[in-house]
């Protein structure tokens, strides 16, 4: 096991969450279901934790009930090369429920909180130039998923 994994807290989903994630991103696996080997108390289901990867990042996903709830303090960055992965991501994580929120965020089915980000976007909004990044910035704010060409598209208006 890696030294750092991050831990996922699920109510009764995270069988059905990282079967999710792990159809959605290459280099993927389920690694290792623990059963109760009975349902879990209070629950209709046998699972208590799945281990699985994602791009070969180990997370590991609990069911331990509503006590607790995802928000978007945490959330999971997926850095794009371009914007076909962008449009790929957002759309595959958005399946079944998911919500779009501003500047690349979105939250999925399960409520964990994404940021699709191309890889140009960081970039602009460093420019050198202040002004030019001030201009990808407030085109970016206006958006939910980002439009890499919209982005570039505003930096470089300087009129």
């Amino acid at each position: 096991m890696q030294k750092i994994t991050p831990h996922l807290w699920f109510d009764n989903q995270a069988e059905a969450a990282a079967r999710f994630y792990t159809s959605i991103f290459a280099d993927s696996r389920i690694v290792e279901i623990t059963d109760y080997g009975r349902k879990a108390p209070g629950s209709d289901v046998t699972v208590l934790t799945v281990e699985f990867e994602l791009a070969g990042q180990r997370y590991l996903a609990l069911n331990a009930g509503p006590a607790f709830t995802f928000t978007p303090a945490i959330s999971l960055y997926v850095d794009c090369v371009d914007q076909e992965e962008v449009d790929y991501y957002w759309a595959r994580l958005l399946e079944g429920g998911g919500e779009e929120a501003q500047c690349g965020w979105l939250t999925d089915r399960y409520g964990l909180s994404w940021q699709v980000v191309p890889r140009a976007l960081p970039e602009l909004l460093t420019d050198p130039d202040p002004a030019r990044a001030d201009r990808a910035n407030e085109a970016m704010m206006g958006m939910r998923k980002i439009e890499i060409a919209q982005v570039v598209a505003a930096a470089d208006n300087a009129g």
